[in-house]
């Protein structure tokens, strides 16, 4: 009931304006997202490199209908890009992208228009050296995100996709997916989606999320492993074992300002780890569905509150 709660309140503009409004917030939500410009990315990025971390950017700002917009995302990543590679750090860094962010949802050639703007984004890091995954959202635009992942995968193959443990359909995605060179992240899901396509129990969202993590690593794709759970952590490690992959076989994925003491844990015992970092001042439906995630979140966000005022 509160994960739905928030989820809902993450769509209300009549909360946004209050949670937006409120001088107290902004500095709460800077533990889930290190900043608005590209500069604040970089940064973070150098500071999680120094840590042993791996990292992958994600420019705010989804669901957009305005194709200036659209583009402006588009300038950003590019420009991210640029500056990840004159400071040395395209190598520690990738971006992920979401496609309503380029214009998914614009007109009946929507996803055109997504697809040669993710094209853009893909070119810029194929010339610095570096990948770029693409983020899913909710079901209703699955088929639309692997059909354009399909495409850039003609020019670009290691382009990554994202899948959803939460969803009915994501074993088989991961039967699909599971080849040569493919890079893809699994997660168990942040959206609230109805039960007939969706796992709505946490022990079958779990259940469903091993029984993803055996397709990948089985597969001969390359496996990154999004989740904070410590028990799915564990499991992760043990698959990987059975099936013969080495630790750059696969990677360990975590949100910026989540556990970050087990994410240099496990770089320090030689585990590659991947920090998701968000950025952008479209921060909010982000940040509440972070609070849905977890008790914890919110209760952290509470008590930061409560100290601050």
């Amino acid at each position: 009931m509160l994960r739905s709660a928030l989820l809902a309140a993450g769509r209300s503009p009549s909360v946004r304006r209050l949670v937006e409004a409120n001088p107290l917030t902004k500095p709460v939500v800077r533990r889930f997202v290190p900043g608005t410009s590209p500069e604040d990315a970089v940064r973070a990025t150098r500071e999680l490199s120094e840590q042993g971390l791996f990292v992958t950017l994600d420019r705010l700002g989804e669901d957009t209908l305005d194709a200036s917009q659209a583009d402006a995302t588009v300038r950003d990543y590019r420009r991210v890009l640029g500056v990840l590679a004159e400071q040395g750090l395209a190598d520690r860094a990738e971006v992920s992208v979401k496609l309503s962010a380029v214009g998914q949802f614009l007109s009946k050639d929507g996803e055109k228009i997504a697809l040669d703007n993710a094209r853009l984004i893909c070119e810029a890091a194929s010339a610095v050296g570096t990948t770029v995954t693409l983020d899913m959202e909710d079901h209703t635009t699955t088929d639309s995100t692997l059909g354009i992942l399909r495409d850039l995968r003609v020019d670009f193959p290691w382009v990554g996709a994202v899948l959803q443990a939460y969803l009915r359909r994501t074993e088989q995605d991961c039967r699909d997916l599971a080849t040569a060179g493919s890079r893809v992240r699994l997660c168990k899901g942040a959206y609230a989606e109805p039960e007939s396509v969706a796992f709505q129990d946490k022990s079958e969202v779990d259940r469903s999320y091993v029984r993803c993590l055996k397709v990948l690593m089985r597969g001969e794709g390359y496996p990154m492993v999004a989740t904070h759970d410590p028990r799915m952590v564990a499991i992760a490690g043990d698959l990987a074992a059975r099936f013969g992959r080495a630790e750059a076989d696969f990677e360990y994925q975590m949100l910026y300002g989540i556990r970050p003491d087990e994410q240099r844990r496990i770089a320090a015992e030689g585990g590659k780890l991947r920090v998701y970092a968000a950025y952008g001042d479209e921060w909010y439906g982000y940040f509440m569905r972070r609070l849905a995630e977890r008790p914890a979140n919110l209760a952290f966000f509470l008590r930061s509150l409560a100290t601050q005022g």
